[in-house]
């Protein structure tokens, strides 16, 4: 006994569709080459990740800067030391230690070079010593009160050119432990 349905709309097929009931319609034409190419680009890319992080994990391949400079063998030119007299040395006194400056003041002069001021720095709790000089053509001159002077390195430092000093000598407790202060 066969029962009637109405219709409905499941009971629509439309023209040129080959199916019959629950059946999927037909696919296109080549759509199993483009399924293919999705999983060959996929493989590739995965394999590309794969080979890239076993050469970058052994060391084979190395992603730092190339740029980095090698030392040489020659020594950087700078400045002769020379005296400049008629520049004077402003000498600050950046420890604890009371009289340092005059002491570094007497040792420059007694090198043949003027001493301007001699003050204390505005900390008192630096370690290294440095002469520092505020234009290039000044390098000479830092670099003789930095002979006559122990412990004292050279440095370039134009914001003292704005003070009005030259070159200027700031004492750390490295030149006071160097001359027993």
């Amino acid at each position: 006994m066969a029962q009637k349905y109405p219709r409905d709309r499941f009971d629509r097929i439309p023209h040129g569709v080959e199916r019959v009931g629950a059946h999927r319609a037909p696919q296109r034409p080549g759509h199993r080459w483009i399924m293919f190419g999705w999983a060959a680009l996929a493989t590739a890319v995965l394999v590309g990740i794969g080979i890239t992080a076993v050469v970058v994990n052994s060391g084979r391949l190395d992603f730092a800067d190339e740029a980095q400079p090698t030392e040489s063998a020659a020594p950087v030119v700078t400045a002769e030391p020379t005296i400049a007299p008629d520049v004077p040395v402003t000498v600050l006194n950046g420890t604890t230690t009371s009289g340092l400056a005059a002491k570094a003041s007497e040792a420059l002069v007694a090198a043949g070079i003027p001493v301007g001021a001699t003050v204390n720095a505005s900390e008192q709790d630096l370690t290294e010593s440095y002469v520092y000089y505020s234009a290039p053509e000044l390098e000479g001159a830092a670099r003789g009160v930095a002979q006559a002077l122990p412990e004292t390195e050279v440095r370039f430092e134009a914001t003292f050119a704005e003070i009005g000093t030259p070159l200027a000598v700031v004492l750390g407790s490295d030149y006071a432990t160097a001359v027993g202060g």
